[in-house]
């Protein structure tokens, strides 16, 4: 079986900064790329789909969770680091948790919930602490 092409065009992704009781849900990442850092729920928005729709889809096949989508906090472009490597345009909405507690699936082996400023030195994607800022003034 041979791997799929990489993609010739950008792809447009979502995530989410979940908060709950003044705590942001970072999960951590069980594959490359990536793999070993946390981050944000989120994946690929499917053709047709819009940005809130694809962002409830990702969250609860991630994670499980059902979340109430507050606004646009910012965006970040990620471009290939080497070959294979993906070109990104993700778009991470602030959430608000509303039911069901985190049940992750194979993408992901940890989840934590963190106030902001207990992140630290916990080996995080790029982008991750602004993003999260920019959330925060949402809620």
């Amino acid at each position: 079986m041979t791997s799929p092409e990489p993609p010739i065009r950008p792809q447009l992704a979502v995530s989410g900064v979940i908060f709950r009781d003044g705590k942001v849900l970072l999960v951590r990442r069980a594959r490359s790329p990536g793999k070993g850092f946390y981050s944000l729920p989120g994946g690929r928005v499917e053709f047709g789909e819009t940005l809130h729709t694809a962002l409830h889809r990702e969250i609860d096949e991630e994670t499980g969770l059902k979340v109430e989508i507050l606004g646009l906090a910012g965006w970040r472009e990620v471009l290939p680091a080497g070959p294979g490597g993906g070109h990104y345009l993700i778009m991470t909405f602030a959430a608000r948790w509303a039911s069901r507690e985190p049940h992750l699936n194979d993408e992901h082996d940890d989840f934590k919930w963190l106030a902001p400023e207990e992140i630290g030195d916990l080996k995080v994607t790029g982008g991750l602490h602004e993003v999260i800022a920019a959330a925060r003034r949402l809620v």
